[in-house]
């Protein structure tokens, strides 16, 4: 398996050329992209080329997906991604019940619907919010995916724990959905506190092996990647995480 590494995660070690060319020498061949990075998307393909790196995946904010779609195509064609993901709605945006967040489903299929009519895959990719009970008891993850059965899954394990969800009943609720996974860490109650809560792969308390195992056997995911929301070193984060996921 090829293992990608979400680039939002060295966004504090710039420059980029460097970045790439340390996760070419730690052993990845894909990484993901987000937004700071396709003002220059140019000068990062030609380094992925220079290192041997693909990006077959990438984020993009809702705004520039459903109000700049040229842009959007353009950097995505010329960074020969495969899957567009949305990953965020900003809090005062987000509904407050039921029919608010089937309507903002519904509106994600039609955003994507553009991406999808020039060839791309097109999902949501789910921080812990979209777990959060609403007041009928329902939850925005499941109305998001059942009111736009046409978007894709990326889910990001870490943030549906944090969410206080079991990762494994979404598995198998949406395996047929699921094409991508950030694979995340998450430390003990009360260590990395400098990092936010989280962990390098294989050093935190997710059952990374055996969800590894479970979502390559009942889901379609090709995608997976390597992600820490604020490391103090990306470079060890890096190594430490891809020498816990090549024992998988």
């Amino acid at each position: 398996m090829d293992w990608s590494f979400q680039l939002y995660s060295a966004r504090n070690f710039q420059p980029w050329d460097k970045v790439i060319q340390t996760l070419a020498r730690l052993g990845y061949k894909q990484v993901e992209g987000f937004g700071g990075l396709y003002g220059s998307a140019d000068a990062i393909k030609a380094e992925l080329d220079k290192n041997g790196l693909t990006m077959p995946s990438g984020h993009f904010s809702l705004d520039m997906l459903e109000n700049d779609s040229a842009t959007a195509l353009r950097v995505a064609k010329l960074l020969g991604m495969k899957l567009v993901a949305c990953p965020h709605i900003a809090a005062e945006q987000r509904p407050a019940d039921a029919a608010g967040w089937k309507e903002f489903g519904r509106r994600l299929a039609k955003v994507g619907k553009v991406y999808q009519d020039a060839g791309l895959a097109f999902g949501w990719h789910n921080h812990d919010f979209e777990f959060k009970t609403l007041p009928d008891g329902s939850t925005p993850m499941a109305h998001i995916l059942d009111a736009a059965p046409s978007i894709d899954f990326e889910m990001d394990v870490a943030w549906v724990i944090r969410g206080g969800a079991d990762p494994m009943k979404w598995i198998d609720a949406y395996a047929g959905r699921i094409v991508a996974v950030h694979v995340k860490d998450i430390a003990p109650a009360g260590q990395a506190k400098d990092e936010d809560g989280w962990a390098d792969v294989g050093h935190g308390t997710v059952d990374w092996a055996g969800l590894v195992k479970a979502l390559r056997a009942k889901t379609k995911a090709d995608i997976f990647v390597m992600e820490h929301d604020n490391p103090s070193d990306f470079e060890r984060f890096a190594r430490r995480s891809i020498e816990t996921c090549k024992t998988f």
